[in-house]
């Protein structure tokens, strides 16, 4: 067998193997570590792990790439389950109006929010939209980030959710970290439709998800089910929707208050429900029993300086399969690292190490519908692959405020070395 690249010397080789499906906490009683390890990738996948005696099993020829990792950490590339990377403009002076006690809603209802992206973003090019994200997916590619779930949702209309899958279907083209779409048309109600909200669920429902299933632009269909937002008859009119035309459900929920978003995922059979700071135990249930992952966004309650945080380990005793991800936009987590986000896990949802290193792999991984090909680092899956400047994973909760990535290994390629993307491989 050709091999592409060799990893040795690796002190912590974190394999993530284990069950084909999402992990709950009893599945992460028997982590998969191998201390001492080696990978090969050939083609582009993996080809054999273990211990270092592995490496006799092939056929390693003079000028094989062979990366000594030093000792340290290895992991599967981490998965971001949700992120909102195609806007224009940053909201940095939404911070004071933060700072003297303006909520989220109170500073949406004021035009600004996600309103303020929608203008912003509606008047930029598609060419100017591709540059900033390839800047966006360049410093999460530098974090350890290799595949991603992106959602549209700040241009709001047809031509403006078009347009925002379009660009993502270019950055998946162009650039190294794979992105998995995710139409949200339902973001907000646009203020051309104030007091008309009913024509613009409709306006979602008739025309925007016909026309993105038939471009095939979207792999989901999400709505932000929120009170003030959209209610949950509207939610579900729109899920359905588009589930009938091949979007699988996801859904904001239960972010602000208890609003039902969690028994609605259930419900709708949907792949994920998303922040779940407020969702009653009814719901986390019947989305245990309905096989409905959590992800959760430990950013956006940081950022927006709520009082709580998602209860994180009462969700995992009920056995509720859990992703981490960044929420990564310009208003509510503004941050492409989801480093920072392990750390929060950790230090404010109190998860150990080994829970938020599979809510970062392969459960990130199930969440944005690739848990068959990424999240874990098991024969014939993708060589994706993060070298850390770490000794094992407890550093990587430990240490923060730092990017700890030493290389970043894409499909068998080094795409970061030394923490720097290397361009001229993109």
């Amino acid at each position: 067998m050709r091999v592409d690249l060799v990893v040795k010397n690796i002190g912590q080789l974190v394999t993530m193997a284990g069950p084909p499906r999402p992990r709950t906490r009893k599945d992460i009683t028997e982590f998969s570590i191998i201390e001492s390890g080696a990978l090969v990738i050939s083609g582009g996948r993996i080809a054999g792990v273990g211990k270092d005696s592995i490496l006799r099993d092939f056929e390693i020829q003079g000028d094989t790439p062979i990366i000594d990792a030093g000792g340290g950490c290895v992991t599967p590339g981490l998965v971001d389950a949700h992120t909102h990377p195609v806007f224009y403009g940053w909201r940095e002076k939404e911070l004071a109006l933060k700072l003297k006690g303006y909520s989220y809603m109170d500073i949406l209802q004021e035009g600004g929010g996600i309103l303020n992206t929608v203008r912003k973003t509606r008047g930029a090019t598609e060419d100017e939209l591709v540059v900033q994200g390839q800047k966006f997916l360049n410093r999460m590619l530098a974090h350890g980030t290799t595949t991603i779930e992106a959602k549209s949702g700040y241009g709001l209309n047809l031509e403006g959710e078009l347009k925002s899958l379009t660009v993502l279907k270019e950055l998946d083209r162009t650039h190294p970290v794979d992105i998995i779409p995710t139409f949200l048309g339902a973001h907000v109600v646009p203020e051309e439709y104030k007091g008309n909200k009913q024509d613009f669920v409709d306006l979602v429902i008739n025309e925007m998800i016909p026309e993105v299933a038939a471009q095939g632009l979207a792999d989901f269909c999400d709505v932000f089910c929120e009170e003030g937002v959209f209610t949950i008859e509207e939610s579900r009119d729109i899920l359905l929707a588009g589930r009938k035309y091949g979007l699988r459900p996801k859904l904001h929920a239960d972010e602000l208050v208890p609003f039902g978003g969690a028994e609605l995922a259930a419900e709708v059979g949907a792949a994920t429900a998303d922040h779940l700071l407020c969702s009653s135990d009814a719901g986390i249930k019947a989305m245990v029993a309905r096989g409905v992952m959590g992800v959760l966004l430990p950013g956006t309650s940081f950022s927006l300086m709520l009082p709580h945080f998602a209860p994180a380990v009462k969700m995992l005793e009920m056995g509720l399969p859990l992703a981490l991800a960044t929420d990564f936009n310009p208003g509510s987590s503004p941050t492409e690292s989801l480093q920072i986000i392990m750390n929060l896990a950790s230090l404010k949802l109190k998860m150990t190490p080994e829970e938020v290193m599979t809510a970062v792999t392969i459960n990130g991984a199930y969440a944005a519908g690739r848990g068959d090909s990424a999240g874990s680092l098991e024969q014939g899956k993708l060589g994706d692959v993060v070298i850390w400047d770490a000794p094992n994973i407890e550093f990587l909760m430990y240490h923060y405020g730092v990017n700890l990535v030493d290389k970043v290994i894409k499909k068998g390629v080094v795409v970061v070395d030394g923490g720097r993307v290397l361009y001229e491989t993109c």
